[in-house]
């Protein structure tokens, strides 16, 4: 394969397993049902957040704290996950990751101030990191039909949670604010006992992952130049995702509108549109082209009126899926090193940006005005783009027999990981 002409679709999962994708055992249904909720909780919060400012009487910088804190942990989770699980085995991780998950949303509903709130989010954030890098592998491992059929339905669990969680967090959040909470650990509770009853234990890996493996995989230049280009793309996409709800400045149930739209964008790009594209101009063309577009998008977004802002914040789940797509190909393919530890690797750098983006972007409009945020954020995109461009040569995949797209064995996707 090579890092111009993607290869990874010659076990394309739209092409092989379809027959067998809707009968699978009850443990991969009750896994991927779990992974729904897991994603639904990452936009649950984009519709309430000026909910939540005017509930807890915060600012809207300290109410972005919330993605912050939840993303700063889930980065150093990474270095832990594979240490964990390799150690434990896969059902136990989940099964700790759902417990976590439940407690700590639950703790975040019954929260008395933003700090209060934001360290439970961080608490979250652990709990989600643990359950999300574990679960494609253990669908993987039990599901019938080979990997093709499990990849896939895990990557439709991805879409729909994305694409669902603003849908939950508006419905229960034009309540209360605290309900969306509440509503994602009893769905989560729910999940832990679907698991604890249907899922065996699954074989652990031959070789345990020490907690530096991943950070000596950032040695390979290729995965550094990944991991470092989509530290600049994730602070553009997390502009969006956690700062624009502020611009808009709607209703629960119209913010939840906006990014269902949102989410659907992104999934149907991710999952159908971006191995087309990949199969006609090659990886590093649509990555390229996919951030420009985005950074396009991110000014006339910031600078448009409120109905151009809606459009280019749904635009904008199309050019999300793609990079999404694109960026965990290249970082999982790139390197030699094993792919949950290259995975690891990666997304240690690349949530950094995730956790940044939500704490900066308001308070550089605080600084500066409205528009400023949103040009910072196209400026990280395009240089997200120049890297990609400049890292040409050392983002090329060399490989005799190219692994099926998403084909990761630590549950690590377009979106999560």
């Amino acid at each position: 394969m090579s890092g111009t002409k993607s290869g990874g679709h010659a076990d394309d999962p739209f092409q092989e397993g379809g027959g067998s994708l809707l009968r699978q055992p009850k443990a991969v249904w009750a896994t991927a049902g779990a992974s729904v909720v897991a994603f639904m909780g990452i936009g649950l919060v984009d519709p309430i957040l000026p909910s939540i400012a005017r509930g807890l009487h915060a600012s809207n910088s300290q109410v972005s704290l919330l993605f912050t804190s939840y993303f700063l942990i889930t980065a150093f989770a990474m270095l832990v996950t594979g240490f964990v699980s390799s150690r434990i085995g896969g059902r136990r991780t989940l099964l700790a990751g759902l417990a976590l998950v439940v407690v700590f949303a639950a703790l975040s509903g019954m929260s008395g101030s933003v700090g209060e709130l934001v360290g439970f989010r961080a608490g979250w954030g652990l709990g989600n990191a643990l359950f999300v890098s574990t679960s494609l592998a253990v669908i993987v491992g039990a599901a019938a039909g080979g990997s093709a059929a499990a990849i896939l339905l895990y990557e439709s669990a991805l879409g729909l949670g994305m694409a669902c969680g603003p849908l939950l967090g508006a419905i229960l959040g034009d309540m209360k604010w605290r309900y969306p909470f509440f509503g994602t650990a009893v769905l989560m509770a729910i999940g832990f006992v679907a698991i604890t009853a249907l899922l065996k234990e699954q074989p652990r890996p031959a070789r345990k992952t020490s907690l530096l493996d991943p950070l000596r995989a950032l040695g390979h230049g290729g995965l550094a130049s990944a991991a470092v280009a989509a530290f600049f793309y994730n602070y553009a996409f997390f502009t969006v995702l956690a700062f624009t709800p502020f611009v808009l400045d709607m209703s629960p149930y119209s913010s939840g509108g906006v990014f269902f739209a949102w989410g659907v964008l992104l999934a149907v790009f991710s999952v159908l549109v971006a191995p087309r594209l990949q199969h006609r101009f090659g990886s590093l063309k649509v990555l390229a082209g996919s951030l420009l577009l985005l950074a396009a998008d991110l000014l006339v977004l910031g600078y448009g009126d409120h109905t151009t802002a809606v459009v280019c914040t749904v635009l904008s789940g199309a050019f999300i899926g793609l990079n999404n797509t694109v960026f965990t190909e290249l970082a999982l393919g790139v390197s030699d090193a094993p792919r949950p530890v290259a995975s690891a690797g990666y997304n240690f750098v690349r949530w950094f940006a995730a956790a940044a983006a939500p704490f900066l972007a308001p308070k550089i409009e605080e600084w500066t005005d409205l528009h400023v945020p949103f040009v910072v954020a196209a400026a990280a995109a395009v240089v997200g783009a120049g890297i990609v461009a400049v890292r040409r040569r050392a983002l090329t995949i060399e490989a005799a027999e190219p692994a099926p797209r998403h084909a990761t064995q630590d549950g690590v996707s377009a979106f999560a990981n």
